[in-house]
């Protein structure tokens, strides 16, 4: 399954709401979980991005789940498609 990094960053709606963000969480790692997406991990943090989260699924479903998200307006994403060490050396033996 290709796994994604997600880089999330409050907008000023969700910053506002910020003690809810557990609660935001949850619900989406509920949509994920009935689209066949596996949160990996999920961090709050501080600096650049207020939320990095890693995740594995089908272009598809990780494309809709963060849509989704994203249009109930709290978070903005940048998601990276991330390769394990394997995986690259098969992007590599292309090359």
């Amino acid at each position: 399954m290709p796994t994604y990094i997600v880089l999330g960053s409050f907008t000023d709606q969700g910053i506002k709401s910020v003690k809810e963000s557990p609660a935001r969480y949850e619900a989406f790692k509920a949509v994920a979980a009935s689209l066949d997406i596996t949160m990996k991990s999920v961090y709050w943090t501080v600096g650049q991005y207020d939320i990095v989260a890693t995740l594995e699924g089908s272009d598809q479903a990780v494309t809709a789940a963060l849509l989704k998200l994203g249009a109930q307006g709290n978070v903005k994403t940048q998601t990276l498609r991330g390769y394990t060490a394997e995986e690259f050396k098969g992007v590599l033996a292309k090359l």
